[in-house]
């Protein structure tokens, strides 16, 4: 039985950690080309727009992974109608909001693009990458929403290959777009917002071959499904949004301190620390359909077993991650620092070797959001997710800063999620004692009854 778990436990988590990884390229494919076609300004520009992308990201997976979530314990039920229903849902909410997000991309993307720090130097190629990625919008959002069905769908092969299509295709769009093109930001935004329709498309084998369990059927809706959809989703649309928290946060004391040199800098540590997290969300979203599965059918022994897997495997990757970046920090400035920037390599250096040792706790903190809203603890994986997500780190960065300069900057990061980690191990002690004391409680009372 043992052996059996853990070889879905692998099969997800390998195939969707890929996917996952080829998915967070864009922006570190993004980074290199922009690096090399514009410079730090360029750099820079990126930095400001990156909040932009994961609030689009973090919309579809909430939509995504919540209706997800809701179809895999359904479908464990028997409830197929309901199923259909929740995915019908998400498709719809999905359209709603990405027509907002256009509006907003084509009324007020210069407005945002100053709001969140760009300066007349990199104002205009901050406008054209953020008003290109808002466009598409649905694009994304739909390509999220799809993906975490099909997995969901017992066809994580399929996710991980539109992924990796998607992925794929955006670096030969990027080097044909900015080069021989010469499109500039605006070409790295269009090869991104391509390589999605280029996913979608994968994807639609799933649908060609008719191997799907779900489809769309024309309701009314539910709202109770609409507010079930958003609440197992938030924890997922949280750790988004904390990446831009972090980003805007981040950007605006480091412009401060160093310029946007600085910027350019943390630009190379986040965009690089992106694809780190994309890790640990590979692993999270992997085992999301196995936890609401047999949480679904009442096997919660076999639930705690992929937690346990889970918590391991995040662990060793962050540690090997920390080694590869700890003993390979110059070839990867290399790689951005086009320039050849002695104070960009100064400040990354730094950067590099002690932000990454936060990923050792973000790992953790990232699974068990993700495992407690699967298993409907909706309220718990938001507050872990809320807690990482600006609650903690926003003040710290803005107090460390002012004591320790850059050091304090990144030192933020890691104190920030040391501290969520050992707020998750109180609150799962907390809730073990609970259980116990209610299991006592109820065998106290059956005893009772039979006397």
């Amino acid at each position: 039985m043992e052996k059996s778990i853990l070889k879905k436990f692998f099969k997800y988590v390998s195939l969707n950690v890929l996917g996952m990884m080829g998915t967070s390229f864009y922006v570190l494919i993004d980074t290199f080309f922009i690096s090399k076609a514009e410079g730090a300004l360029g750099m820079a520009a990126l930095n400001f727009s990156i909040p932009v992308f994961c609030v689009i990201q973090g919309l579809g997976l909430m939509i995504g992974i919540g209706g997800a979530t809701r179809y895999s314990i359904l479908k464990s039920q028997k409830q197929d109608r309901e199923a259909n229903i929740v995915f019908s849902t998400c498709i719809k909410a999905g359209i709603i909001i990405s027509f907002l997000l256009v509006m907003i991309g084509a009324f007020a993307s210069e407005f945002l693009a100053s709001t969140l720090g760009a300066d007349m130097s990199t104002l205009a190629m901050t406008k054209a990458y953020m008003l290109t990625i808002l466009c598409f919008a649905p694009f994304f959002i739909l390509n999220n929403i799809i993906i975490a069905f099909v997995r969901n769908d017992s066809n994580p092969k399929l996710s991980m290959a539109a992924m990796l299509s998607g992925s794929f295709s955006n670096i030969i769009l990027d080097y044909i777009l900015m080069f021989p093109f010469g499109l500039g930001m605006f070409g790295a935004a269009f090869a991104t917002c391509l390589a999605q329709i280029v996913s979608i498309g994968v994807l639609s084998i799933h649908f060609i071959k008719k191997k799907n369990n779900f489809k769309y059927v024309y309701d009314k809706g539910n709202k109770s499904f609409i507010s079930d959809i958003f609440s197992l989703g938030l924890s997922s649309f949280v750790n988004e949004i904390s990446t831009s928290a972090v980003f805007i946060a981040f950007n605006l004391v480091i412009l401060n301190l160093k310029g946007n040199l600085g910027v350019a800098s943390y630009g190379i540590v986040a965009n690089v620390s992106i694809v780190a997290i994309s890790m640990f969300i590979g692993i999270a979203q992997g085992v999301q359909p196995l936890i609401s599965r047999f949480y679904g059918l009442g096997e919660y022994k076999t639930v705690r077993k992929v937690l346990k897997f889970s918590l391991f495997t995040s662990v060793i990757v962050a540690a090997v991650i920390y080694a590869g970046i700890y003993f390979n920090t110059h070839d990867i400035i290399r790689i951005f620092n086009s320039e050849q920037s002695a104070e960009i390599a100064h400040i990354t250096e730094s950067g590099l070797k002690i932000y990454f040792i936060g990923f050792l706790f973000a790992g953790i903190n990232i699974i068990m959001s993700t495992y407690l809203s699967a298993m409907e603890y909706a309220k718990e994986g938001f507050t872990i997710s809320l807690l990482r997500g600006c609650v903690i780190i926003v003040p710290l960065v803005l107090l460390l800063s002012r004591v320790w300069g850059m050091t304090g900057v990144w030192s933020s990061f890691v104190l920030a999620e040391c501290i969520v980690t050992m707020l998750v191990i109180f609150m799962a002690g907390f809730r073990k004692k609970v259980q116990i004391k209610n299991k006592i409680k109820t065998k106290s009372e059956v005893k009772c009854i039979n006397a």
